[in-house]
């Protein structure tokens, strides 16, 4: 229940703070609070520059910086373990981008 009351609170702030104008029911900048993640093409991009500069093995502080570099921003452990996967797919099937050939996804 208290649970239940706390939202409800933080609702109510959050709708005091919302222009007047605004949808009612989009609430738009709530979504810049969940941040950016990395497209399907940057995760393959940094993993070619990643696995173009080592052919051996890759730390994890390599990607994190790939990300960085390219985004400005720290990366997340999703991010982190998006590339991870599409550089050992990269690895065991030369050629391949890492989708899935039905689909077209990671």
């Amino acid at each position: 229940m208290r649970v239940v009351v706390r939202l409800r609170s933080f609702v109510g702030w959050l709708r005091a703070g919302y222009p007047r104008m605004g949808d009612p029911y989009g609430y738009i900048p709530l979504v810049a609070l969940f941040g950016a993640s990395l497209t399907d093409e940057q995760v393959e991009q940094i993993a070619t520059r990643v696995d173009a500069r080592s052919a051996g093995p890759v730390d994890d502080v390599d990607v994190e910086v790939a990300i960085i570099n390219l985004t400005h921003e720290m990366p997340t452990d999703s991010e982190l373990r998006r590339v991870r996967e599409r550089l050992t797919t990269r690895r065991r099937h030369p050629g391949s981008d890492g989708r899935n050939e039905t689909t077209g996804h990671g």
